[in-house]
């Protein structure tokens, strides 16, 4: 189970990295590093995901300084915080920041 208080400070420390697969997300979404570091130190985890195989992992949802939602899904690796993917929210799967759309 992940704690924010955990993930804010590896963000601090400079202790993450991000998959092959999430920066490809972030620059999908044009999102620069700046922008999903503002936004972890300015969330709140939605969804806890158990392991499936490879690591528990969260789901967080942040903010940028200039109001741009972002979701983060983090998972852990030894001390080390990995960023698996960003994304911007939107419709057809998120119809808030906060709320998932019915299927």
């Amino acid at each position: 189970m992940f704690e924010i208080r955990w993930i804010l400070e590896r963000i601090r420390k400079g202790e993450y990295y991000f998959s092959k697969h999430g920066d490809q997300e972030r620059q999908n979404d044009n999102l620069t590093i700046a922008e999903v570091e503002e936004a972890l130190l300015e969330s709140r985890i939605l969804e806890q995901y158990e392991d499936t195989g490879r690591g528990e992992s969260c789901l967080i949802v942040g903010f940028t300084e200039t109001g741009k939602p972002i979701h983060i899904v983090c998972g852990r690796r030894g001390d080390w915080l990995v960023i698996i993917t960003v994304y911007i929210p939107r419709l057809p799967k998120f119809k808030t920041p906060y709320e998932r759309s019915e299927k």
